[in-house]
């Protein structure tokens, strides 16, 4: 009896310790938020000065942001004064720091940026537990860039599948050398039941459980026109693991991760 007894005692105990641990959601949303930047470009002289076009979250030292390859701009008119910036929102205000692209990974469509300035709070990466199909996810970033402000948004799901990614072509004649060979080769993505828009790309996707970044939205299945994707989402999302970003901060020789 007195056995049982201490055997239930020390189940509450690891109980009561699990929970003292665990964070909800919308503490972890908060805690989340802090790191989460747009990325575009500033062109004093354009109107509207600014071009949203993706989100990014800062990694590492503080100095570090993680996007999308194809957020990039592929040209900046240095000449007119254009600048690859992230957008970030301070009290009441947005505000923005130039940035630099010091890494690219178009094969897993990634990019680090160096931002300048004082460093911002930079966010975890899984690096010990590989993500399961069930496990729940959420991500954080400007779904519709910010028409409403810039104002981080959250959606949450789970990890649907983890299938090879395959790039569709419209016919045998389209298919070039690169598609081929990653049809041949395909890597691993996440797929999420939860619903991305197009400035979701390069939000991270996270842990929702304690926060950990477990991958990179990188696009949506659209049914019908890129147009129609506000009206008629799929519902079906990908996101790039996480293991590719912990890739390219060692290639980049960056450490603090």
């Amino acid at each position: 009896m007195i056995k049982q007894i201490k055997a239930g005692l020390l189940l509450l105990l690891i109980l009561a310790v699990n929970n003292l641990s665990a964070q909800s959601l919308p503490q972890i949303i908060k805690q989340v938020k802090p790191s989460i930047v747009g990325v575009g470009t500033l062109q004093a002289t354009r109107r509207p000065p600014s071009n949203l076009m993706g989100t990014g979250f800062v990694v590492a030292d503080g100095y570090h942001v993680v996007t999308n390859y194809h957020v990039i701009p592929k040209n900046i008119k240095a000449e007119k004064k254009e600048s690859l910036v992230i957008f970030y929102r301070h009290m009441s205000k947005i505000k923005y720091r130039k940035a630099r692209v010091i890494a690219r990974d178009e094969e897993h469509d990634l990019a680090l940026l160096r931002i300048e300035g004082t460093k911002f709070p930079a966010l975890k990466i899984e690096t010990k537990r590989k993500p399961q199909e069930g496990d729940s996810i959420a991500f954080t970033g400007f779904p519709i860039g910010a028409v409403l402000g810039l104002f981080p948004v959250t959606h949450r799901g789970i990890i649907s599948a983890i299938s090879p990614v395959v790039i569709p072509a419209p016919s045998s004649s389209t298919l070039t050398v690169k598609m081929i060979k990653r049809l041949k080769n395909p890597y691993y993505v996440y797929q999420l039941d939860a619903t991305a828009y197009p400035g979701n790309s390069g939000s991270p996707m996270f842990n929702a459980g304690d926060g950990r970044v477990l991958g990179v939205i990188n696009k949506v299945f659209i049914k019908e026109s890129k147009e129609s994707v506000l009206q008629k989402p799929s519902g079906i999302t990908y996101a790039i693991p996480g293991k590719y970003i912990i890739k390219l901060l060692k290639q980049s020789k960056i450490i603090g991760f």
